[in-house]
């Protein structure tokens, strides 16, 4: 049997715990090729390079493993999944009622009231002295987040919490074919969709403060969006809007107690959660590589020529922690200065929700940096979920002595 590759042994769930020390290996070969056809790329220049290359296309319809007349044609993707100039219209409609710069306090002004949906998870553990962090808080916080910013009701969160999970599977690189990902992807689009023109309806007839209403109702020069784009782009933030969020909030967390030291200077030092999750975001961000790219052209890449029509996948991970662009990269530092991390990717995909994500993890860490009285690992390392693309605990089970009063 031949000996799996550096990138094969990366997908290898033993390895969730840890990947770095093959993404520092993977590091010394820019770009390699897997015996699939897929050319791997894992050091930052080059990878930013790639995201901001319009001949590398983020439509699965134009990846090569799709062949013919696929599944996937038949229905309208949402703006990730495509090129400009469709990518640009549907993302500048989806951010008018979103945030800057058409709505640039929107996501800042939800920051008390999350304080205080993060206060009563907290309340929540009254009682206990033992909780799994990702069932109990870091999957809550999100989820409650984004449903009101769609305007969805929270008591449907049980059918998201399936097909957040069924979606997550389609991102799995070890989970069948592409064309079998793919496929079920549209499936789950299809579902979603349906689910979301439902709740479309009734807010065309009475039009609220949420993001569904006001891509339904924008009167800017290039809207309202297609019903078909509004339930494309909400079934999109829904599942995007909270998935990674629980794995950046609980890769926090678990940071945050192997790092006592800065834990107990981020109760001393409030501001200091705004470059924490920036230094989070490059040391052990939510999402480790993007696998749904593919070349339009020959491009030349640190001496490799990679052909017109070659997937591509980009270890994202690896990238912010290359020694050629960080000092010190193996270590946690949150005084880092110039931190162009990738946590939310780079060029014209740049993560869309960014903005909440900063705001969700930023409160849910200083709620709980005051809140929990010597907190504590019961597992280390922690059970992770087998994804390695969406890099996460699937539990995480902490002790502590008490619970603090709010401030």
């Amino acid at each position: 049997m031949a000996q799996a590759s550096l990138f094969q042994q990366i997908l290898d769930p033993t390895n969730r715990a840890n990947p770095y020390p093959l993404y520092a290996e993977l590091r010394k070969t820019p770009v390699t090729r897997e015996a699939d056809g897929t050319y791997v790329v894992s050091t930052y220049d080059e990878i930013v390079a790639l995201l901001h290359d319009p001949r590398v296309s983020s439509d699965p319809r134009k990846h090569p493993r799709l062949t013919g007349e696929d599944e996937s044609s038949a229905l309208l993707l949402p703006f990730i999944g495509l090129d400009p100039p469709d990518h640009d219209r549907l993302r500048e409609l989806a951010m008018r009622p979103f945030g800057p710069p058409h709505t640039p306090a929107r996501i800042e002004a939800l920051r008390p009231w999350l304080t205080k949906v993060t206060n009563d998870l907290i309340d929540g553990f009254a009682g206990k002295n033992r909780i799994d962090a990702v069932e109990e808080f870091t999957y809550p916080l999100p989820v409650t987040a984004i449903c009101h910013l769609l305007g969805v009701p929270r008591e449907d969160e049980p059918r998201f919490h399936l097909w957040a999970d069924a979606t997550v599977e389609t991102i799995d690189p070890t989970t069948g074919t592409f064309e079998e990902r793919q496929r079920r992807r549209t499936q789950l689009r299809r579902e979603l969709g349906e689910y979301f023109n439902t709740l479309a309806d009734a807010r065309a007839l009475h039009p609220g403060d949420d993001l569904i209403s006001g891509m339904l109702t924008d009167a800017g020069p290039h809207g309202p969006m297609s019903r078909a784009d509004v339930l494309n782009t909400a079934s999109l933030l829904l599942i995007a809007g909270h998935e990674t969020t629980v794995n950046l909030v609980a890769n926090g967390i678990l940071t945050l107690l192997r790092h006592p030291d800065t834990l107990e200077r981020l109760r001393r030092e409030p501001h200091l959660v705004t470059p924490l999750v920036e230094e989070l975001l490059r040391y052990e961000p939510p999402v480790h590589m993007l696998t749904s790219r593919s070349t339009l052209a020959d491009i030349d890449l640190a001496g490799t020529t990679i052909p017109q029509g070659s997937p591509l996948t980009l270890v994202l991970a690896a990238g912010s922690r290359d020694p050629n662009r960080f000092t010190n990269p193996d270590r946690f530092d949150p005084d880092r200065t110039d931190n162009a991390h990738l946590g939310f990717g780079s060029g014209i995909h740049y993560c869309y929700g960014a903005p909440l994500a900063r705001v969700e993890t930023q409160v849910a860490l200083s709620a709980l940096a005051h809140r929990l009285v010597n907190p504590r690992l019961v597992a280390e390392p922690p059970p992770y979920r087998p994804n390695p693309a969406l890099r996460g605990p699937r539990h995480l089970p902490i002790e502590f002595d008490a619970i603090a009063p709010t401030r």
